[in-house]
């Protein structure tokens, strides 16, 4: 029964400015904005009326997935490893994701002379911003046999944010939401890139992202998932700080769904070293006898 949703921030430090966020499914059908912490905190007062006037454009669009795949190794184990291509409107989206994007296809064009065992598929999705929409579609058409043929999932949204700290998607569901715990098998796909980091004295953290990115589709239906991220607007800890360099106290991407969101924001050693720990789990996970479903 709302006219319209007013989202304000949360008033904590460095979180008090208009938040530039996106909507996830069931989207709403009335007029949403953002607020600052302050106006939030008078528009909830008593008895405050609010009139509202909204300039938009609501039209169906098309938008693509963009998917390649290699010409040999089993279609029953399929490994998919995806990046979202879009970015928000107000900014050019170059850590979100063209960081995560442009490795993917690295990644992809250095393993083309490979004979994987295992069938490799690339996505690039479209839509991620708007509620997922692409990686929704892909797998939401898949029939009970295909989704049993897809053996992993992996996603890499961000992963050059210039004040980064390098983490790996929690795959035994520790700290993640009741509803995208992850499937069985998740845990060895974080095995793979904690044990790559690690093997190399590369620190690292865990992390459940929850359902903000194209994996949760894919845990939805039962996929085991895994990914790296090297962070959005969340607040880098003075311990992450001591870990990894960079800014205790500041967002880990400070031009996160901003126009400043350039070139210039993109932390190259933090891609490079997260394109290795991505290369090597493709890599692996494509010539892998086990099926990843059962492992533990």
């Amino acid at each position: 029964g709302a006219s319209a949703v007013i989202v304000f921030n949360e008033g904590t430090p460095g979180r008090n400015e208009p938040v530039s966020a996106t909507l996830g499914p069931p989207q709403a059908s009335v007029p949403a904005l953002s607020a600052s912490f302050a106006l939030g905190e008078v528009l909830r007062g008593p008895g405050v009326t609010v009139e509202l006037a909204t300039d938009m454009i609501a039209e169906t669009r098309r938008t693509q997935n963009v998917i390649a795949e290699s010409r040999t190794g089993r279609p029953d184990r399929l490994v998919v490893a995806g990046a979202h291509l879009d970015s928000v409107a107000r900014g050019p989206g170059i850590n979100d994701n063209g960081s995560g994007s442009a490795m993917l296809l690295e990644v992809a064009e250095q393993l083309a002379a490979m004979r994987p065992r295992n069938r490799l598929r690339f996505v690039w999705w479209g839509a991620e911003e708007i509620g997922l929409v692409g990686s929704r579609h892909y797998v939401e058409r898949l029939s009970p046999a295909a989704r049993r043929q897809h053996a992993l999932y992996l996603n890499f949204d961000m992963v050059g944010s210039p004040n980064y700290v390098r983490f790996v998607y929690h795959g035994d569901g520790s700290g993640s939401p009741s509803n995208l715990i992850p499937p069985p098998g998740s845990t060895a796909i974080e095995r793979r890139f904690s044990g790559y980091f690690a093997s190399r004295r590369i620190p690292y953290r865990e992390l459940s992202l929850g359902g903000s990115s194209d994996h949760a589709p894919f845990a939805g239906a039962g996929i085991p998932f895994g990914g790296l991220f090297t962070g959005a607007d969340g607040r880098k800890s003075a311990a992450q700080a001591r870990a990894f360099g960079g800014r205790a106290g500041r967002a880990y991407d400070a031009c996160y769904h901003q126009p400043c969101d350039t070139l210039a924001n993109v932390n190259r050693t933090a891609l490079q070293r997260t394109a290795g720990a991505a290369a090597d789990a493709i890599r692996h996970f494509a010539r892998s006898r086990s099926p990843i479903r059962s492992s533990g």
